[in-house]
């Protein structure tokens, strides 16, 4: 039998043929939806959330799953995401807590590593699919933690504020961890190389 998730889900997936740009207006508290919100803001968040769970560590199509996942969740309970004071960071700490789940059910036990291995850098086409893949595996060197915060941080484009809400940490937390990660990563010679070539 169908669960309310499964519901949802489907529900999720119909939205997906409305592909019609979203007009959203800046006010003082955040954005202002329109009246149709959850629509409106799954078309909005769709690509940042996927590309997120990349990030945090899954294939593409499991990343596509998740933020489903994450959608659906959200979706049976629209009216408290709603209200939350900060929907962004409500959202995101729902994605990151279903990526913990999913790790936890497919048993992915990922170890860090001190540096990913090398890559070799050729001046062709294939230079932004170089810098991605690059980019995916510094941050597969990093702990969870770390890797959340920096995903969050410069990718998802939420404040240490906002940090702190998704990850239920102190914001001092989310100063240390986004240090010590960025340290960590400006220490992977593959990345400083393919940053080099990309701007020359």
């Amino acid at each position: 039998m169908p669960n309310d998730d499964d519901a949802a889900q489907q529900s999720v997936e119909g939205t997906f043929a409305d592909t019609r740009p979203v007009t959203l207006s800046r006010t003082d508290d955040g954005w202002e939806w329109p009246e149709e919100e959850f629509p409106a803001y799954m078309r909005v968040r769709w690509p940042s959330l996927v590309r997120s769970a990349v990030l945090l560590g899954c294939s593409p199509h499991d990343a596509e799953d998740l933020a489903q996942t994450v959608l659906a969740r959200c979706f049976v309970s629209w009216a408290k995401v709603a209200q939350a004071d900060d929907r962004d960071a409500y959202v995101y700490r729902v994605l990151v807590n279903a990526h913990t789940d999913s790790r936890r059910r497919h048993w992915w036990k990922e170890r860090p590593s001190a540096e990913p291995p090398e890559c070799e850098v050729t001046d062709d086409a294939t230079g932004p699919v170089d810098i991605s893949d690059a980019v995916e595996r510094a941050l597969g060197g990093l702990s969870q933690a770390h890797r959340a915060v920096v995903v969050l941080r410069f990718y998802a484009g939420l404040s240490e504020e906002q940090t702190a809400t998704t990850l239920g940490v102190p914001v001092v937390t989310i100063k240390s961890r986004t240090s010590r990660g960025l340290k960590q990563l400006a220490r992977i010679k593959h990345l400083a190389d393919l940053q080099n070539w990309s701007s020359s």
